[in-house]
């Protein structure tokens, strides 16, 4: 195709996403779920596992294999202008309470998944069928335990938002457990890379680049006075190509460095400088996510057929991949929490958010598909992984409240809720 013949099969494609997901964030929304989890399902529903088994014509129609890099691209862009967003709302203050926790509750995230995974896999992966052939079996069984290791930060963010949860400590502990665990497990897998390859260079350019990193954002925090003063100096106008200009070169580089475009652009959001001016330009961005990160669920869900998982054995493997990620996630971060001395109720909410894989999850399994370490059939199941363990952290937040109200009564309960300070 042509690029005026890509261009309108695109427009195209983004009313029919846009739509869908309102529809199906309308229907979920009823039964308690976020918006963001209405856009993930809507990416599936949309690929050959719905869509393209019912009218396999119109799927070939609207998503063609020509139109999708740019919707990769795209979606992209709505993924790093939502992450900015995300960092630059969160507040670094409310870490300082709950940094020893969250550093717990990160290791063990981190290290109980990618154990039982890889066991698992090495175990019972070969008997199923579903493991690419030529890569080691060690490579694919770390790859597995690093993807069921992941966080879905963005949406745990998104949910955080959605659901008033900012201001509570659990949001708080969640959040900067997340972040830490996500940055570990891209290290990780950076290294699974570099091991299929048979090279140290992957993991290496990661750890230097994250090192750069860290510098490049204190230099931008030590300029925080100059950078406001230029900014009330500037033609209104002049700010937002800048802004944009910054976060895509913060974009660019963690994705040369292997720790993927919504780090760099969460941690920009983080110590951007803060002034009426700027807060104005940077609400004008906001939109720009909103519509756009669907997108990238779509892309994921051309890439998902969940026809594939009709054999008893892959069957039996998925469902051994979903008892894993929430025995390895909701349990390890549960208990994590309470040895570092959370309340029950705190712990609980922690390991039900922090259960969640949806976005980062996909994100690893199309770059494991893309590099041939994971089968069409395995990405499939993994991605049943990421929409049950996603789907369950609202119906688990809600049911820890029903608990703590029967337990406590409505007047102590309240200070569990959602929206609290959280010093409760």
């Amino acid at each position: 195709m042509k690029p005026t013949e890509i261009a309108p099969v695109f427009f195209l494609a983004v009313v029919v996403i846009l739509a869908v997901c309102r529809l199906v964030s309308g229907l979920l929304r009823r039964v308690g779920q976020p918006p963001v989890v209405g856009e993930m399902l809507a990416g599936v529903v949309l690929g050959p596992s719905v869509l393209g088994a019912l009218l396999p014509g119109v799927e070939a129609r609207l998503f063609p294999a020509e139109s999708r890099p740019v919707l990769y691209v795209v979606g992209q862009i709505g993924l790093v202008a939502f992450m900015f967003h995300v960092g630059w709302d969160f507040r670094v203050d409310r870490l300082r309470g709950v940094a020893r926790p969250a550093a717990l509750v990160s290791a063990a995230g981190v290290l109980v998944p990618v154990v039982l995974g890889a066991v698992l896999v090495a175990a019972v992966g070969e008997r199923t069928g579903t493991l690419a052939p030529g890569v080691p079996l060690v490579v694919s069984a770390l790859f597995v335990g690093v993807a069921l290791a992941v966080t879905a930060f963005p949406m745990l963010a998104r949910i955080i938002a959605e659901q008033g949860l900012a201001g509570t400590r659990f949001g708080s502990l969640a959040l900067g457990a997340g972040a830490v665990d996500d940055a570990v497990a891209w290290v990780l897998l950076a290294g699974v890379f570099s091991v299929s390859g048979g090279s140290a260079g992957l993991v290496s350019l990661a750890v230097a680049g994250a090192l750069g990193l860290v510098v490049v954002l204190g230099v931008v925090t030590r300029l925080h006075g100059r950078t406001v003063r230029l900014a009330e100096r500037a033609a209104p106008e002049s700010l937002l190509p800048v802004l944009v200009g910054a976060l895509f070169l913060v974009a660019w580089y963690t994705d040369e460095i292997g720790l993927y475009a919504v780090f760099g652009a969460f941690c920009l959001g983080l110590v951007f400088p803060r002034s009426e001016r700027l807060d104005h330009t940077v609400g004008t961005l906001k939109p720009v996510g909103t519509v756009f990160l669907p997108l990238f669920f779509t892309y994921s869900g051309l890439n998902t057929d969940f026809a594939l998982l009709g054999s008893g054995p892959v069957l039996l493997l998925t469902l051994a991949c979903v008892l894993v990620a929430v025995a390895g996630k909701f349990g390890a971060c549960w208990l994590a929490a309470r040895l570092a001395g959370e309340p029950g109720p705190v712990a609980l909410r922690v390991g039900a958010l922090m259960n969640a894989r949806g976005l980062m999850q996909l994100i690893a399994l199309n770059l494991g598909l893309a590099a041939g370490i994971v089968t069409q059939a395995l990405f499939s199941a993994l991605v049943v992984v990421a929409v049950v363990t996603t789907v369950m952290a609202t119906p688990l937040l809600h049911w820890i409240d029903r608990r703590e109200r029967a337990r406590l009564g409505p007047s102590r309960a309240g200070a569990l809720a959602p929206g609290v300070p959280e010093g409760r």
